[in-house]
This record gives structure tokens, C-alpha cells and sequence, in this order.
């Protein structure tokens, strides 16, 4: 059985991923700093007490995995700069001691409208935010890894939703968890596309692409496609429908409130870093993924109507089925 060490499993991206692994006949070992209320929640995974800040925790919960996923990063907005380096570098540190692969989900936040509308592998990384310049960072240190002994595949996508993702723009800006939906808000506007990515595609392809890593370059990265909303309205629109169907009531679509988050900015650091984004929302946005069907012959790719009423179900948003 082969053995994989998942950073970030009690979150939404490491989380799915290491759901996939274990119904894959992985080995799942995960590092938690609260190893009793990760095992209440999921017995089926190796938990290990430590901190993916901790360099030797991370070294020590990697011995014999052939691959680590680094699905972890700082809470919301918050303390990028201080730890998302870091928790890189031990990952990294871990990979070249065993010989292993790093799987990370990558982020459009690399880019900057220069190299909009449409995104490939090789278009030039010129970002536009701090956060943009320190994936920027993290990949370069990713891509001299992979001459020191490490392997490293790197899964892009637009904006995550569905499965256990809490803190993205689906759950945080168009609906609220926990509350039927009477009003999605549209952070985008008409007529400006822009890119989607349901979690458990992501969480296919990384594990299609974890199966064939041996096949694959050193440093090997992948854009995928996702559900790209090509006139900003689709999302929203399948939102609607799938609540209408579910409960016979139509939400309404209004506008996501920008102006409040910058009055608020100087005072809130994550609605600055959120004010930082906007640029996304603003210049239509496309991702390449003919390299990734080149490797696999295919793209996991589940309905958006599906993949949007298992979101909301997921958030609590819809009535359970009698």
C-alpha cells in the first residue's frame, strides 16, 4: 500500500484529496495540532500531532510517503506573508529527504491582466498583490526543489467550490452557509467571464495525475478548466434554478457590496486582501487546459446544476430531502 502524507486534511482542498487517496487504497497519514477531534471525525487516516510550521514534524510524519500533498495555507486572508513560505519550505525540506512528490493546488492570484483572458502553463507570472507575489515565490522554490531530489506537480484552477471548501468566494460572497438562499450575491459583472472549479474535479484530477506521476516531468504543472462562467451571470443563474427546483421559491441576484469593503479596508485586513482581488472579477478570465488532457485524455468534470446543489446541500442551504 502506498503511503501519502496530507497537509491541510481537516480543510476543504486536503480534505477531499485525502478522501479520494483512502478510497484509492492510499495509506492516509495527515499532521493535525488536535489529533483526539481529528480522529472523532475521520478514524480512517493516520493522525500525527504536529504543526506544518514545524519543520521537524513535517519531516517526521513524511518517513516513507511517496507523495505529499500541501493543501494547507493560513486561515482566511490572514499572516500569508509570515507562514505560507514557511510551511513550503518544510514541505520541501520533507520531499528531497524522501525522494517524494509535493501535489499542490495552484491559483490564478500568480497572474496579472497581462496575461488574461486566457491562462496556459507558460503565460507570464507578473501579479498584481502581495499574496500573487508570494505563489509567485512558492513555485520558484517548488521548481528548485525539483533539481535537489523532490517531485512536484502543480494543479491550477479558478475559484474552488463545493465539498468541505469554506473559505472561498462560493460560501463566503454569493451565499451563507447555514441559511436558505433568498439572494445570491454576484461579485463579478455581466458580461466578464470567469473561472470555476468544483472541489472534488480538483481533488480527480490531482489523484489521476498522483497515479501517473512517474510518467510525468519533474516539475509538472496543469491548468485546468473548471466551469468557466463565460458572461459572469451562469453561476448565479445555477443557483437559482437549483433552488427554485429544490424549494419553489426563486432567489434574488444583487450586486456583491465593493463599496463596503473598501471604506472598511484600512481597518480589516482580510477585506483588503479581498479589495486586492478584484481585478478577477473585472477582466475576463479562461484557463488552458490542453496540457492536462494531453496527460490524462480527459478532464474530471462533474455538471455545474450537480455540482452546485451538492455545494449548497454541503453549506446547509437547502432543505434535506424528505
Amino acid at each position: 500500500m502506498s503511503k501519502v502524507l496530507v497537509l491541510g486534511a481537516t480543510g476543504g482542498i486536503g480534505g477531499e484529496v485525502a478522501r479520494q487517496l483512502s478510497v484509492a487504497g492510499w495509506q492516509v497519514c495527515a499532521l493535525t495540532r488536535d489529533v483526539a477531534k481529528a480522529r472523532s471525525q475521520n478514524a480512517a487516516y493516520t493522525w500525527l500531532k504536529g504543526d506544518a510550521l514545524n519543520r521537524q514534524d513535517v519531516i517526521a510524519a513524511a518517513r516513507g510517503c511517496a507523495v505529499i500533498v500541501h493543501g494547507v495555507n493560513p486561515p482566511g486572508y490572514r499572516n500569508w506573508a509570515e507562514q505560507v513560505l514557511p510551511m513550503i519550505d518544510n514541505t520541501i525540506a520533507a520531499a528531497i529527504a524522501e525522494r517524494a512528490t509535493i501535489v499542490l493546488p495552484g491559483t490564478v492570484y500568480n497572474f496579472g491582466p497581462d496575461a488574461f483572458p486566457v491562462l496556459s502553463e507558460d503565460s507570464p507570472q507578473h501579479p498584481l498583490t502581495r499574496k500573487g507575489a508570494i505563489r509567485v515565490q512558492l513555485e520558484q522554490r517548488l521548481l528548485q526543489s525539483s533539481r535537489e531530489g523532490a517531485r512536484v506537480v502543480i494543479v491550477r484552477a479558478g475559484d474552488f467550490f463545493g465539498a468541505g471548501a469554506a473559505n472561498n468566494w462560493f460560501s463566503q460572497g454569493l451565499v451563507k452557509p447555514g441559511k436558505p438562499v433568498r439572494a445570491v450575491s454576484a461579485p463579478g459583472a455581466p458580461g466578464v467571464a470567469h473561472q470555476w472549479a468544483y472541489l472534488p474535479d480538483v481533488a480527480r484530477t490531482m489523484l489521476e495525475l498522483i497515479e501517473r506521476r512517474a510518467a510525468l516531468d519533474a516539475f509538472a504543472c496543469f491548468h485546468m478548466a473548471g466551469h468557466v462562467d463565460s458572461d459572469g451571470t451562469q453561476m448565479s443563474q445555477a443557483i437559482q434554478r437549483v433552488v427554485l427546483r429544490r424549494t419553489g421559491l426563486q432567489p434574488r441576484v444583487g450586486v456583491f457590496p465593493w463599496w463596503l469593503l473598501k471604506l472598511a479596508a484600512p481597518f480589516v485586513v482580510t477585506f483588503r486582501e479581498i479589495q486586492e482581488m478584484r481585478y478577477l472579477w473585472q477582466t475576463p478570465l479562461r484557463m488552458d487546459n490542453q496540457r492536462l488532457l494531453a496527460a490524462l485524455g480527459h478532464e474530471p468534470h462533474t455538471p455545474l446544476e450537480h455540482a452546485v446543489e451538492a455545494a449548497l446541500t454541503r453549506l446547509g442551504c437547502l432543505p434535506t430531502p424528505a
